[in-house]
């Protein structure tokens, strides 16, 4: 863990979610890690707020009075809602020359990058990917080095930063030499999701979605798109129940699905290192 050379008892902290108006789960990243570090009283406050469900962030921020607000994105990719719609509704521009930081009245307001492009994402990833074979070692624990590590990624053709944090990661890893090979894969580009047993040149194979929450993506489309049949999936679902049994076999291959990254206790830290960085910016 990072010491903090930064003294935040003046600043609030403020953990931003995307949140949903139908699948309550999406929250509960942003409500946990902002617990943990309330936790830990770095900040004179710290709350989580959402884009589209309450508590909204033009509500939240109404209610501080710190001189010092950090605004933490707990997204995935500067992707268009990130780094386009919500700082322009808090008055930033994000255009050329343009900071990240603000002043409103008595207030310096810091509007940090996501957390899904920073490096410490590596080992949230790592982190997941070993939890779940030690969790479920059958029939014995694989070794990384016989086994294929995919990060599936959502991924669309409307913007192109949607798959740069998931690529960025796969580079990193596969510098480590840890696993047998280490590739994205995508819901909606190429490679696809199924294409996971074809370019796997190993029995064994770990897939981390690389997604904040436990939503509808993560529990029902993607255990779909690996071969599960939609009934069974959505039966499991509604009887609360894993809606992936690890590890399955299919296609020749032993398949462990791991919960979304955003739910690992570990990116509490990666919030605060996002916050240690703005905290620099001038």
């Amino acid at each position: 863990m990072a010491v903090d050379h930064e003294d935040f008892h003046d600043a609030a902290l403020v953990v931003l979610g995307h949140g949903a108006t139908k699948n309550t789960g999406s929250a509960e990243p942003a409500i946990t890690h902002a617990v943990e570090l309330r936790r830990r009283s770095l900040f004179h406050s710290v709350r989580e707020a959402f884009w589209i469900q309450e508590p909204h962030l033009n509500h939240v921020l109404s209610t501080l009075a710190e001189p010092r607000i950090f605004i933490a994105p707990l997204f995935i990719s500067g992707g268009y809602i990130c780094e386009e719609v919500i700082p322009k509704s808090l008055g930033f521009n994000f255009g050329q020359n343009a900071s990240r930081v603000k002043r409103a009245a008595t207030q310096l307001i810091c509007y940090c990058k996501p957390v899904g492009s920073h490096p410490g994402m590596t080992n949230v990833l790592l982190a997941r990917a070993r939890e779940v074979v030690e969790e479920y070692p059958f029939p014995r624990l694989p070794r990384p080095a016989d086994t294929t590590l995919f990060i599936a990624g959502h991924g669309t053709e409307r913007n192109e930063n949607s798959r740069t944090a998931v690529e960025q990661q796969v580079k990193l890893i596969s510098a480590m030499n840890l696993f047998a090979g280490v590739h994205a894969i995508f819901m909606e580009e190429e490679p696809r999701i199924p294409q996971c047993y074809a370019l796997a040149q190993t029995r064994n194979v770990v897939v981390v979605p690389f997604f904040i929450s436990d939503g509808l993506h993560t529990q029902e489309d993607i255990p779909v798109l690996l071969g599960e049949s939609q009934h069974t999936v959505q039966e499991r679902f509604r009887a609360g129940r894993p809606t992936w049994r690890n590890p399955t076999e299919k296609h020749g291959k032993l398949l462990w699905y791991t919960p979304a990254v955003g739910t690992e206790p570990m990116m509490a830290e990666v919030v605060l290192e996002r916050v240690r960085e703005a905290a620099l910016w001038k």
